[in-house]
């Protein structure tokens, strides 16, 4: 599997810079259709640009996107991989170009923290019931269909997929360490939080240069997504878009966590989605991290292919959880909103969601996609040959959403520096909580 090249936050910056100096001429070699000659034979192909993020082997499409170049040669598509980081680069981006009308791609990906931001401006999007794709409301759960459904009933987003979750972990760190291996052993090690904390601490005993956990906001976010479930299913907003991290106890469980696993300096203090974390997967800086379904990509596409046989997939403490999952969405700026919406159905369809699964990792959010054979029946050669399918495909259908509100991302983002402030030591424990809260309000606005 390839190894998906880094950027660094120059880097990063030169990228949307770019992309936003390409808007003009990338995908808008063509006429559009309605203008467009009788005889259109020797027309240029349409190039649809199709904006991702995330780490590893980020959205999956790549093998996709071969496949629909190949066969379609009147319409390429062109991915952009902006940036590891959604909430701190790529969201704030994204709404910059959105709200100035250029600069988007034609296809944008938009993680579970944006869309409620997203929904709320149905003016930014292109309406994919123009194009037919009302009919696909069958193929997704109630709930991930109606996220891509603006304030004004406009749909502007299709699913891509879901969180489901896991621990992902070195197998050959763990046998150094006198630990079990197997997966049904290790998930059996861990049935609770404090349990996986005191088997770190036997592991920190054992293997000295290697630290049990990748950093607090990982795994704060998988317990806080489980909390969620006990609380209402919400996190930083109720319902009505009120903050309540202040109250919310699935929010103060989740810090809570984050808080005891620092103090027994069981993390290897990396901050997730940065260049230095995926450069300690590859080193085998830690032993565990926290994988919603999407992480297998990512982990497997940062640690290489040197990586592969070492890790493997076991159960999560407390039992599953929902993080996770993006839309693709088309903006109202495309010159070319027919053709996205032609990429954005193929890209959600159950053939290739079920390929990008089997392939990847990233778990459908197409119902039929999830009852396919080939997803139930999937192994992961990277991580051991895991049964993925059995982890986490046969579940997808009964995980619960969480409610996320307006200003997810940017309250999320304000959290999570607090949370790795914390770690790192710039943040005193025992100022943190207020830290926390405090920073969320001036987030939320």
């Amino acid at each position: 599997m390839m190894i998906s090249k880094r950027r660094g936050g120059l880097a990063v910056a030169s990228a949307l810079a770019a992309a936003a100096l390409t808007v003009a001429s990338c995908g808008s070699g063509s006429t559009p259709e309605s203008s467009a000659p009788a005889s259109s034979a020797a027309a240029e192909p349409v190039t649809i640009r199709v904006q991702t993020f995330g780490g590893g082997t980020n959205f999956g499409y790549k093998n996709a996107i071969t496949k629909w170049n190949a066969e379609h040669k009147d319409i390429q598509i062109k991915e952009e991989h902006l940036t590891d980081q959604f909430e701190q680069q790529y969201w704030p981006q994204m709404i910059q170009w959105l709200q100035a009308g250029n600069g988007a791609g034609d296809v944008v990906g938009i993680d579970e923290g944006g869309m409620g931001l997203a929904k709320a401006h149905p003016e930014w999007w292109a309406d994919l019931k123009e194009f037919g794709l009302e009919s696909r409301k069958a193929d997704f759960p109630a709930w991930k269909w109606e996220n891509g459904v603006a304030a004004d009933g406009k749909l502007f987003g299709l699913g891509t997929d879901i969180g489901g979750m896991s621990i992902c972990y070195r197998t050959d760190l763990f046998k150094k360490a006198g630990l079990a291996t197997d997966r049904e052993e290790v998930g059996a090690l861990w049935p609770t939080w404090d349990e996986f904390m005191k088997v770190g601490q036997q592991f920190q005993a054992k293997v000295k240069d290697t630290k049990w956990a990748d950093g607090t906001n990982t795994l704060y976010q998988v317990v806080l997504y489980q909390e969620a479930a006990k609380n209402g299913n919400v996190t930083y907003f109720d319902k009505d878009n009120n903050l309540i991290v202040d109250k919310n106890p699935a929010v103060k469980a989740g810090f809570d966590f984050a808080s005891k696993m620092s103090q027994q300096g069981l993390t290897a203090k990396l901050r997730n989605f940065t260049d230095e974390w995926a450069a300690g997967t590859q080193k085998g800086a830690f032993a565990t991290v926290g994988c919603p379904s999407w992480m297998l990509g990512v982990v497997s596409g940062n640690a290489g292919d040197a990586g592969a046989g070492k890790w493997d997939v076991a159960s999560v403490p407390g039992g599953g959880g929902n993080w996770g999952g993006s839309w693709l969405a088309v903006p109202k700026q495309s010159k070319h909103p027919k053709e996205a919406a032609q990429v954005a159905d193929y890209l959600t369809q159950a053939q290739t969601e079920a390929s990008i699964f089997t392939d990847f990792g990233n778990m459908p959010s197409n119902t039929k996609a999830q009852q396919d054979p080939a997803v139930q029946g999937a192994k992961n050669e990277f991580f051991n040959n895991a049964p993925i399918g059995e982890i986490f495909a046969k579940s997808a259908s009964s995980l619960q959403p969480v409610f996320l509100g307006v200003k997810h991302a940017q309250v999320k983002n304000a959290i999570e520096s607090v949370i790795q402030g914390m770690d790192d030591g710039s943040v005193p424990y025992d100022k943190a909580w207020q830290q926390l809260v405090d920073d969320a309000v001036k987030a939320a606005g």
